[in-house]
């Protein structure tokens, strides 16, 4: 019985040592895992960061006024004599909708033209190149405008003259600039 119990305690030390061997071997595999994954979490932690960094510390004057020079952004300062604050003005581009001289599509084509109309428009927003867009309320000549925040007058030209219903001559544009002060909302 004493020799079952000594060769049992054996084969289990002898056991348990190899089986140590073995998670020996495991661990520098381990640790490489845990040095990838850690790698992984640190990326995705400063990236993250980053953007939260970006969305509550907002840029300053400076820097906004770089950013929208080297993109060729005509801009100009002024200091509000009642606040004391500088005010930032960017030239922003109207364009004027103007009845056009081809109205004669039946209703089919008018409603189509309109959908295609309004799909450009949403387009121009959703690039950044239109900042606001709407439809007169009277029924005069002038049917809308569409305000173009692009850096020259050309780009907004040919934007405003891509719009499927200018094209069809349904409408015609007319484009003006026009200052705005940088950031203020509509009221």
């Amino acid at each position: 019985m004493e020799i079952l119990k000594k060769t049992i305690l054996v084969i289990f030390v002898s056991l348990s040592f190899l089986g140590c061997k073995e998670e020996q071997k495991a661990i520098p595999e381990i640790k490489e895992d845990l040095k990838e994954v850690s790698k992984e979490l640190k990326e995705t932690v400063a990236e993250e960061t980053k953007e939260i960094v970006e969305e509550v510390v907002p840029k300053n004057i400076k820097l906004i006024k770089e950013e929208l020079t080297h993109k060729g952004y005509k801009i100009f300062d002024y200091v509000n004599e009642e606040t004391k604050d500088t005010i930032l003005m960017q030239q922003y581009f109207m364009a004027f909708l103007k009845k056009g001289p081809i109205r004669g599509q039946n209703e089919e084509e008018a409603a189509e033209l309109q959908k295609l109309h309004m799909a450009h428009l949403k387009k121009m927003y959703d690039l950044g190149y239109a900042d606001i867009s709407g439809p007169f309320g009277d029924d005069g000549e002038m049917r809308g405008i569409t305000i173009y925040n692009v850096p020259t007058l050309k780009i907004a030209d040919s934007l405003a003259n891509s719009d499927p219903m200018v094209i069809a001559g349904r409408l015609e544009i007319e484009i003006h600039p026009w200052w705005a002060a940088k950031g203020f909302p509509l009221r």
